[in-house]
């Protein structure tokens, strides 16, 4: 018969040997379970500046939009024209970021203010 000790031992070992396999195949970390399922389902980062970029290209197409995470840039000719942020807690209207205007809306614009703010910008 096996001895009290051996049966702590294998004990210990089938433990050991479930934890790896289960720490294996568990969540990551940083991961939470639905960010492991839902990986491939993106959600675009701000939904009003695809709108306007969409307005800017259809209305004005001699400009060029660049778009980033949080700004659109507008270009003319390889010169900035201005900046578009999206930003609820800053106040509407236009500020200067070194030589380049930055606009910001708090919602989409419509063509009416767009083409106002960018024949001041330029």
């Amino acid at each position: 018969m096996i001895d009290g000790i051996w049966w702590l031992v294998i004990l210990f070992t089938v433990i050991a040997a479930l934890w790896l396999l289960a720490k294996s195949r568990g969540v990551k970390v940083g991961e939470t379970i639905h960010n492991k399922s839902s990986k491939s389902v993106k959600k675009p980062i701000n939904d009003d500046l695809q709108k306007t970029s969409v307005l800017i290209k259809q209305y004005f197409p001699d400009y060029r939009v660049t778009r980033k995470t949080n700004h659109l840039l507008l270009s003319k000719q390889d010169k900035k024209i201005a900046m578009i942020t999206m930003d609820k807690k800053i106040a509407s209207g236009q500020r200067l970021l070194g030589n380049v205007p930055v606009i910001n809306y708090h919602r989409v614009p419509n063509r009416a203010q767009l083409a106002a703010n960018l024949q001041q910008a330029e």
